[in-house]
């Protein structure tokens, strides 16, 4: 049992208003959809069945009057509206707030006009037909279904169930056996056992499903209506291996297999991910000491610890990693509220939901995301009648999208808008001192300006933007993380904004290299090849600093130069070319001594000022070498590159 129930309840309820919320948002396009009704239903009795079990009262008091709202939908005394949606989700919002409250806590006040806004939606959609999702059948039902294996276990007495319809007028309940395994492989707590059975035309379709209310969404239902005159449907015979005919595929049994789950806190999974990474150093010292010695069982037990750590290192980033659907999902409520607040109709598309990253990336992400979309709602996409005008569709639509990519998540987030205008942030930027007048800069450039603190193009400061607080927010939380920004707008089309994040910020794969004295580590996701920098290609491209490679012209920083370092270059020079995205740049060191499992340690306070470095690791000898940020590199290459070739 958790240490702390009430704590336990509050996650839980969270989890459950955040599926309620999901439904409802789903709901808002599919009105007439039962099951989203049902769901809704269902997830509103939860939370106001088990907050008044845990003492919060206010909060089951208020989630009553919405549970009761949509009970008269489910059974057809009104109808879902646009509305009813919206007013459910401020329901919400403010149920959210209940359950931060001690349990005990009375209500201030605030749900009242959340219940009127209720009550509005209510009645102006109390003229639906009755019988609208449950009506009965002139020929009755024929209805099959099996539980889920573990519903037993889970508490679910199919008994009961059965007493329920019968109480219905279920008549000629026959037992499926089909699904049961042979007697070496049967679980005595699993429940694979189905029934098949005939219902009177007088029970409806919301009184049946009400019966598996709270298991409907991990059983197999098949509830059929019959017409006047249809035969009822042979029930299957104890012990027939086949299902019957016409029985449709999706109601056939499955195998499913429970997967146990255990609650974790975060913070244990980041204490453990810590130990990992000391053992991952102590590990790179055993392995360096036993390469310079002599004795063999020492390498043999080196090499075995070292492959032990690898898998356990492997093993724990699995732990930590979530998909981006989970953050997706966030931005669902967000851009409904901007549409509505806005007067725009906007469709919300994702894609690559299944990508994974790490938790804390994810936590990370969600404020600069939430900045980038509603910017992109309040300016990116027009009005009706601006897109009407251009030749649009009325609906705008904003596409968030992940992949991975060469160790890295690369997110996109773009509008089909009017894009940014480049000559109104000119004259932004001039205003502000930021360029000088008539100064040339390239569009790419210029657009970036837009990531200056105070900067905005907006006209009116409105409740969504116009203030200039965000972009350059975005920025500095993007970099804190060691990742990248881009931005293409193209004007009438929309922008893009493509962040290119670390998969991880605790342990990656390095490449280390050595630059006079120092050591550095390279991100070994970003290193595209390494290759021997001639000494007559060297002298040639003093000045230059640019290197052909397969047709490609791609600009080299010297980081022996870069960082001041002592002593003199080794004769034959080497290069390592990183990317990210379509962008490439060479660095030039004096060795690559090779890769290595990287744990990441923060700069300290002195030190995080220096942009060139994403942190620290401590080596096997117990030295420090600094980890290198490869976006400001790229940054720093770019425009030497754009130089060198304007002057050809």
């Amino acid at each position: 049992m958790q240490d702390d129930p009430v704590a336990a309840f509050r996650v839980e309820a969270g989890e459950v208003l955040d599926e309620v919320e999901q439904a409802l948002l789903d709901l808002g396009s599919r009105l007439d959809d039962a099951t989203l009704v049902n769901a809704v239903f269902r997830g509103l009795h939860t939370v106001k069945g088990s907050g008044a079990m845990f003492g919060f009262d206010a909060l089951a008091g208020f989630t009553h009057h919405c549970e009761t709202a949509f009970d008269k939908v489910r059974k057809g005394k009104a109808r879902a509206s646009g509305e009813l949606v919206s007013a459910v989700l401020a329901a919400c919002d403010h149920m959210r707030g209940l359950l931060r409250a001690e349990a005990g806590t009375a209500d201030d006040g605030a749900g009242a006009p959340i219940l009127e806004r209720l009550a509005r939606s209510l009645e102006a959609g109390e003229d639906a037909p009755a019988g609208a999702t449950g009506d009965a059948r002139a020929g009755g039902w024929h209805l099959r279904f099996r539980l889920a294996p573990d519903a037993m276990a889970n508490g679910v007495n199919p008994l009961a169930l059965l007493a329920e319809l019968r109480e219905l007028g279920a008549g000629a309940i026959t037992a499926l056996t089909d699904a049961i395994p042979p007697l070496s492989e049967l679980d005595v707590g699993e429940c694979r056992i189905g029934w098949a059975m005939s219902l009177p035309a007088a029970a409806t379709r919301e009184a049946i499903e009400d019966v598996f209310l709270f298991v409907l969404d991990d059983m197999e239902l098949d509830l059929t209506p019959l017409e006047e005159g249809d035969a009822a449907r042979p029930d299957v015979p104890a012990g027939n291996d086949a299902a019957p005919p016409g029985t449709p595929v999706a109601a056939r049994p499955a195998e499913r297999i429970a997967e146990e789950t255990v609650r974790v806190p975060a913070g244990r999974l980041d204490e453990l991910m810590n130990r990992v990474g000391e053992l991952v150093i102590a590990q790179s010292r055993l392995s360096q000491i036993a390469g310079h010695g002599e004795d063999l069982a020492l390498r043999s037990v080196s090499e075995e610890i070292e492959r032990l750590a690898g898998e356990l290192r492997t093993t724990m980033m699995v732990l930590r990693m979530v998909p981006v659907a989970n953050l997706f999902g966030r931005f669902r409520r967000l851009v409904h509220d901007l549409g509505r607040e806005t007067g725009k109709q906007i469709a919300l598309v994702t894609d690559g939901e299944g990508t994974e990253v790490d938790k804390t990336v994810a936590e990370a992400l969600f404020d600069p995301l939430v900045h980038i979309v509603r910017n992109a709602c309040d300016h990116g996409i027009e009005d009706d009648d601006s897109r009407r005008a251009a030749g649009k569709p009325e609906t705008g639509t904003l596409r968030l999208s992940a992949r991975q990519a060469s160790g890295q998540v690369e997110l996109t987030i773009s509008d089909d808008g009017r894009g940014i205008d480049l000559a109104r942030v000119r004259a932004k930027a001039e205003a502000n001192g930021l360029l000088a007048p008539g100064a040339v800069l390239p569009d790419h450039e210029l657009v970036q300006l837009i990531f200056q603190p105070g900067f905005s193009t907006a006209a009116a400061v409105t409740s969504l933007s116009g203030r200039g607080v965000g972009m350059d927010v975005v920025r500095r939380k993007i970099e804190a993380l060691r990742g990248t920004i881009d931005i293409d707008s193209r004007p009438g089309q929309g922008t893009t904004f493509t962040l290119r994040i670390p998969l991880t910020l605790a342990i990656i794969e390095g490449l280390l290299v050595r630059v006079g004295g120092g050591h550095y580590v390279l991100p070994l996701g970003a290193v595209e090849e390494c290759l021997e920098l001639p000494a007559e290609t060297d002298q040639r491209s003093r000045g230059r600093s640019l290197i052909t490679l397969r047709d490609r012209l791609v600009p080299f920083l010297r980081l022996r130069e870069m960082f001041g370092a002592d002593g003199t270059a080794d004769p034959y020079q080497k290069m390592v070319v990183v990317g990210a995205g379509n962008s490439k740049v060479g660095l030039v060191v004096d060795q690559i001594v090779g890769s290595q499992q990287t744990v990441i340690k923060s700069m300290s306070p002195l030190h995080r000022e220096a942009a060139a470095f994403a942190g620290a690791t401590i080596l096997g000898d117990g030295s420090v070498a600094l980890i290198l940020d490869i976006g400001h590199l790229l940054a720093v290459a770019q425009p030497r590159e754009e130089r060198l070739r304007a002057v050809g």
